[in-house]
This record gives C-alpha cells, structure tokens and sequence, in this order.
C-alpha cells in the first residue's frame, strides 16, 4: 500500500519485500499506541508531512481483502518448511514432485546443528544400566524356563530370549560405534562381553559395520545388504538367487556373512588377512576371533554337562531367533519402503546423500527392548550418538530434513506389519543397473513369480 501511495505522488516505489514486517503500530493496555521492536510512543514520533495531490485521482481500486492474515508464527514455520524442501516462494500445488535422488538443499552441518547439545552426551553409568538390566533379563528368562521345562513354555521363551539376545547386540554395536562411553577400553572390553556370548566376533564385525557406515547408499562400496549390480545378479546360480530373494532364507544369512561376506565380495570377519582388515587391525581381530572361540567352547562343555537338548533349547534356538532380528531390522534400515530409493556411484554418492535413503522404523513396543535401533537415519548420520538420545535427536532435526526424512508407518505392540514390507521388498528389490550414478531396484520375473522385470 505504502508504495502505491508514493508512486502516486510521483516518487520511485519501493523494492517489494514480501515477509511481513516485524514491527508496526500495537495498541497496549492503556490505549496507548505504540511501536514493536522500539520504547518510542505515537507522541515521540516526528513525522514529516506528505505533499502530494491526491484530490483528482481515482480511488476506486480493485482490491479485495484476504480472510485471514497468517501470524508472525504461521509465517515462519512455513518458510522454514519451505526452505528446507527447497521450495521457498514457490506456489505449493505447482510443486514438482519431489525427487529423493537429488541433491539436499541442507547439509550436515545444518543438521548437526539443529541437534540439541546434550544429544551427544555419552553417560557411561547409563549405557552400564542397560547392559545390567538386560542380562538380568537374559539370565532370568534362561533360570525360569530351565525351572519350568514346559513345553507351553518354551515357545514363548524363545521368543523372549531371542529378543533380548538381539537387545545385546545393539548394546555390544554402540560399543562399535564408541557411542557407549568415551573410554575405548571399557567399549572394547563390554563389546567383546556381549558379542562374544552371541557368537559375534566384536572386533571382525565392529571395522566392517564402520566400513557400512562410511559407504552407506554407495552400490559397490557399501557393506552389507547393498544390491546386487544386474551382472552379478546374473552370475548367480539358481540356488544362490532362491535363498537370496525367497523368504525365510534371507534371515538366516548373518552366520553365512560372517564367514564369507556378500556376493560379489571376499574375506572373512575371522580372517586377520582379509581385505576387509588393515594391516594394524589384524591384532584386534584375532582377540575377537579367540573370543569367540572361547564362547563356541563354552558352549560345548555346557551341551556335555546338561546334554545338546537342553542346551539347544535354552541357547540355540533363541541364537536362530536373534539372527533373524538382526537380518530383518538391518535389511529394512535400506529397503522395502513403498517408494523406491535411490542408491548412488561416482561423483554423485556423498555420505549426507547415502545416510539419507536409510529407514526409520517403528516396532511397538520393542523399540525401548532394543534400544531404539530403529530410529535408523540419524544414527547413520551422526553414529556417535547414544542410543538414548536418538529419538530427541530425531525428532530436532526433523524441520531440516524435510521431504527427505521417511516417516515410519505407526506399529501396533507387536510389529508385524513389517514382515509384508520384507516380503513385497524380496519379491521386487532384485538389482540395480551396472551403470549410472543414480540407480534404482530393478525387478527379475522370473523370481517368485514377480512382475515383468522393469
């Protein structure tokens, strides 16, 4: 309005400036008026008067008034919402679609800092109160069932221990990642604690988990779970594909990476020598290794003691159970959601751009059992980040993401929703192509009877 007038007074308008202005005219409690942002009153302001003629111009202006003026408040939470999706000042019905393949208008800084502080706060006491708690819980579940010896009860005992195996490992995987305090000597020693009775060689699986970390959303250089290019997908044996893409085989496979990685890659997390290893980490591999070897004797002394049943019972199926936790939450912290992800080469890979296509995901009540490790994509981001902070943390950085950041489908107590995100993944994720930069899962027919191949 302000420049209309003067440009009907014969002076150059002024520059359009679209946010609305944080100051003006305020009325308060004593009917005095007054200005935002300054102490100065109506009566203390000197204003100069406007010389122009105004009598024989036309005042019937075209202009209607809006329903509502949004607030201040309004204003700026969709500014922030725009910037961050990269679409300030555009009209949002004429939107493109949004692309996950390109490059964030955000980085990792702007992220890190929308973090609160005390998020990247490492308490040891508390990271040791949920290793106790949870071997208690372990040791309780193995002295009821040994007590009860029901065979009403062993199936939920199963389902309990393997749980709680698996809550283990994620305590042991923030040992890895340094998460778990700031002393590498009580996250070496608690790490090979807890792997070690599971049967996971902590070192060995602690510098490849790094490795995934680091190359995370890159087709060659990722670690674990990274699809397969269409020519080594073609190079597989009928077999080798069955038990790759055919539920449940998928996850049983954890014990088999173990020993021989993925296809199309080499060395083992026993191995000293493996490529996966450098040279000065042989040392800590081998301790890992010979932990491990202990726990496999331990274990076999105990099926001499109360016979390979009982033992079975009590340990091995619950390992079985825990194995397919760790298959089924790693596999789809990088796949089976309903729109498709990128994954990336060369000059297009980036780690902001990789961490970005992993998935959060909900598990009812199971996510405090084990320790939020579905809050997935900061953790990827940021993995020095205590498991307990992951949800604050989550949730801070949330306005940055935008777009980016893949809400989780809400699970009830238990979730098994997530079986058909596996399974509808299985049956269409199958390979990528052996060229581009930004690639997406292509689908075989010939695979569970799937659709055409895309």
């Amino acid at each position: 309005m302000a420049t209309w007038v003067l440009s009907e007074c014969g002076m150059k308008p002024l520059a359009h400036v679209f946010p609305r202005p944080r100051t003006g005219a305020v009325l308060s409690s004593s009917s005095k008026v007054g200005f935002s942002d300054t102490n100065k009153s109506v009566a203390d302001l000197k204003f100069q008067p406007l010389r122009c003629n105004l009598r024989d111009r036309n005042w019937g202006l075209k202009v209607s008034t809006p329903l509502r003026v949004p607030s201040t408040e309004e204003e700026d939470q969709t500014n922030v919402v725009d910037l961050m999706n990269g679409t300030n000042g555009v009209d949002h019905e004429k939107r493109p679609e949004f692309d996950p393949g390109a490059a964030p208008p955000f980085n990792l800084a702007d992220i890190r800092a929308a973090i609160p502080k005390h998020c990247w706060v490492k308490d040891p006491w508390k990271s040791m109160s949920y290793v106790v708690r949870d071997v208690i819980v372990v040791l309780g579940l193995a002295a009821g069932a040994a007590y009860l010896n029901n065979w009403l009860v062993w199936p939920l005992y199963w389902a309990a221990q393997g749980t709680m195996f698996w809550a283990l490992f994620v305590l042991g995987h923030d040992c890895g990642h340094g998460s778990f305090s700031n002393d590498p000597k009580l996250n070496s020693v608690v790490g090979h604690l807890l792997h070690s009775s599971i049967l996971v060689p902590y070192h060995g699986w602690r510098i490849s988990h790094r490795t995934h970390h680091q190359n995370h959303g890159h087709v060659e250089n990722d670690e674990s779970w990274h699809p397969l290019s269409e020519r080594v997908f073609r190079s597989l044996d009928t077999a080798t594909r069955m038990l790759r893409f055919t539920a449940p085989f998928p996850l049983l496979a954890y014990p088999v990476y173990l020993w021989q990685r993925s296809p199309g890659k080499t060395g083992s997390h026993f191995d000293p020598s493996s490529d996966l290893f450098l040279p000065n980490e042989r040392k800590d591999v081998l301790t890992s290794t010979a932990s491990w070897a202990a726990m496999l004797g331990l274990l076999v002394g105990l099926g001499f003691v109360m016979g390979p049943i009982q033992l079975l019972k009590l340990y091995g199926v619950p390992y079985v159970l825990f194995v397919m936790w760790l298959d089924l939450v790693t596999y789809l912290h990088h796949h089976g959601h309903e729109d498709k992800l990128p994954w990336y080469r060369g000059k297009e890979w980036s780690y902001l751009r990789g961490g970005l296509t992993t998935i959060d995901r909900d598990y009812g009540w199971l996510n405090n059992i084990h320790h939020d490790i579905g809050t997935h994509v900061i953790h990827h981001l940021f993995p020095q980040i205590p498991h307990y902070h992951l949800v604050e943390a989550t949730e801070a950085a949330k306005p940055v993401f935008g777009e980016y950041y893949k809400e989780p489908k809400k699970s009830a107590p238990l979730p098994f929703h997530l079986l058909g995100d596996l399974i509808r993944s299985l049956k269409t994720d199958h390979f990528v192509s052996d060229t581009g930069d930004v690639v997406y899962y292509q689908t075989d027919s010939q695979i569970n009877g799937s659709a055409k191949s895309e």
